[in-house]
């Protein structure tokens, strides 16, 4: 165990460390989940630290393990390509980029229901009374679900990983066939789009994931990094 975190770059294996940790702090203090979460901006169970804290949190082993598995394979080559520092951004700012698309679409969601995208901090509970059955649902839903997990910022690494090696291939479990990541990546962000679009009762953030991808992109054309150093 201590080769494999050794052979690791710093802010990958710190961010390793500190997921596993507080996931296994998590399994043993459950409240931990709702405290670190976050909230839809507008929740009154929404604090400012969620925006960070959220990225750590995870709902269970599947969601985790897929999450870190990722995080190893191209967080270690995105590190030691960007450095500590770009990477570290990096990292944080696809995180904060999920929130701002999830959240963005999520207040769309709230203003077609209630025409303020902040309707307890200007009414109180009181305008849940005028809902129907199914708005009610819907705003209950955005309200009171968390969003939790590293996936924003992974689909960010994805994101880089296609972009500065395009021609690497992949090969997955469930497509037993090598395919090249500028194939691969694109696909997998389009499938999120549809499904983020699709799917509103699911409890996947999908736009999230796509909201990382997002900032990932525009960050990489802003630094300026460019593909065909990186073959």
């Amino acid at each position: 165990m201590n080769n494999f975190l050794g052979n690791l770059p710093t802010i990958t294996k710190n961010l390793l460390i500190i997921n596993v940790l507080l996931f296994l702090a998590t399994l043993a203090f459950e409240p931990l989940y709702g405290l670190l979460g976050v909230f839809y901006p507008d929740s009154p169970n929404f604090k400012v630290w969620q925006v960070i804290s959220y990225m750590f949190m995870h709902g269970g082993i599947g969601h985790i393990f897929f999450n870190m598995f990722a995080l190893v394979m191209f967080g270690s080559v995105i590190e030691n390509v960007l450095g500590q520092k770009k990477f570290f951004n990096y990292y944080f700012i696809c995180g904060l980029g999920a929130l701002v698309l999830q959240y963005g679409v999520q207040a769309f969601e709230v203003f077609q229901i209630t025409n303020t995208i902040m309707p307890w901090h200007k009414y109180g509970t009181a305008f849940m009374n005028n809902l129907t059955m199914e708005q009610a649902d819907v705003i209950s839903s955005i309200y009171r679900t968390p969003l939790v997990g590293a996936s924003g910022a992974i689909y960010g690494l994805l994101l880089a990983y296609g972009y500065l090696f395009p021609n690497a291939e992949l090969m997955l479990i469930f497509l037993p066939v090598p395919i090249k990541a500028k194939y691969f990546i694109p696909i997998l962000i389009v499938i999120e789009v549809v499904l983020g679009f699709s799917s509103s009762g699911s409890s996947i953030a999908h736009l999230a994931h796509v909201g990382g991808a997002l900032f990932g992109f525009i960050l990489l054309k802003v630094w300026g990094i460019r593909r065909t150093n990186y073959y």
